[in-house]
């Protein structure tokens, strides 16, 4: 049974913990602060809010390093903040990085993003899973918040192309990453924080974007022969393994949440509680990984795309990192807002 208190308290102990993390504007923060204003969100825990304006106006005092599209992600805190707070500095930045995405950020393919993790690294003509929560989210919040019908677009061309380059048409399940150059998935692994990223961001997009938009059912088609796959993955313990179809693979934490969160945005989206079952079974499980100081353990650290499956069994999984605890807070947070699952529980 879920109980609400307990995942209110949940929330808490990361939270707290989230803040005791020392981050840097990049996307350990973006994932981390977003986590947290849905958390603010759904709790209406002033604290929370102060706490994100608090990191955002010192950064922002300091001045924001050069952008990349992970960095972006950033974006998603000051856009909850300009929402609760109306103070227009906030969207001023915002504005900027959107700016920055339109006429700055490297492209390929008709103008599919080059995903570019921080100024050290880059991979040339590549496609990365991840830029769907990064930076096409990013562009269809603002864009549909702004009425820019050209951010909009941008983002909705993100979605559709990774699409196009990441889901395989057998499996219905999203690799990690394209080479443009080569014209291959390289490694063709199927990371479930990647299908993570997906599955989440289109739950998400479903809500925004209007049904009679020609992009609507292109996600929904997109995301509803995920989710049919992804449940069929979910391992006993009601967790998700690192490489999706792998059992003999860790179970993660970060990727299992972000699926989880996924299903209940869904759910809402279609109107019908069609996934609760899976959601009910993931809710002990993610409990279970969050320790009592408010750490999400058994979250893999950053990942690229690794050169095989063996590569991405081979990623360590046991320190703290920001988008764990944001990821935990997204599905905790949907919990408390979702009205099936609220009322599952209270009939057992």
């Amino acid at each position: 049974m879920i109980n609400e208190t307990d995942i209110k308290q949940a929330i808490d102990r990361v939270v707290t913990r989230t803040f005791q993390m020392d981050m840097t504007w990049d996307w350990p923060a973006g994932v981390a602060f977003y986590g947290v204003g849905q958390a603010y969100l759904a709790t209406g825990e002033a604290k929370y809010l102060d706490q994100l304006q608090t990191w955002i106006d010192e950064q922002l005092e300091d001045g924001i390093p050069t952008l990349t599209v992970n960095a972006v992600s950033i974006g998603h805190t000051l856009l909850i903040l300009y929402e609760q707070t109306k103070e227009e500095r906030y969207l001023d930045v915002a504005v900027q990085m959107a700016e920055f995405l339109r006429t700055d950020a490297v492209r390929f393919d008709d103008g599919v993003f080059q995903h570019t993790v921080s100024q050290n690294y880059d991979f040339p003509q590549q496609a990365w899973v991840d830029t769907m929560f990064m930076a096409g989210y990013f562009l269809i919040r603002i864009g549909t918040l702004l009425r820019r019908n050209d951010w909009l677009e941008d983002g909705l061309l993100q979605y559709h192309a990774h699409e196009r380059f990441l889901q395989d048409p057998e499996t219905n399940l999203y690799v990690h990453g394209w080479d443009h150059i080569a014209q291959n998935n390289m490694s063709a692994v199927y990371w479930a924080r990647g299908n993570a990223w997906a599955a989440y961001t289109m739950a998400e997009a479903l809500h925004i974007v209007e049904v009679t938009h020609p992009s609507y059912m292109k996600m929904y088609d997109s995301l509803r022969d995920q989710l049919s796959s992804i449940v069929r993955l979910q391992s006993i313990h009601g967790l998700w393994h690192t490489v999706l179809n792998d059992p003999t693979a860790y179970e993660e934490t970060s990727g299992s949440a972000g699926l989880a969160a996924g299903l209940i945005r869904y759910n809402e989206a279609i109107g019908a509680p069609m996934y609760n079952t899976y959601i009910q079974k993931a809710v002990p499980a993610i409990l279970s990984k969050i320790s009592n100081n408010g750490t999400v353990m058994d979250v893999s650290a950053g990942t690229a795309v690794m050169k095989d499956a063996d590569g991405y069994l081979g990623v360590a999984h046991q320190r703290i990192q920001g988008w764990g605890q944001g990821l935990a807070l997204v599905f905790l947070s949907s919990l408390l807002t979702n009205k099936w699952v609220k009322d599952s529980s209270q009939t057992e």
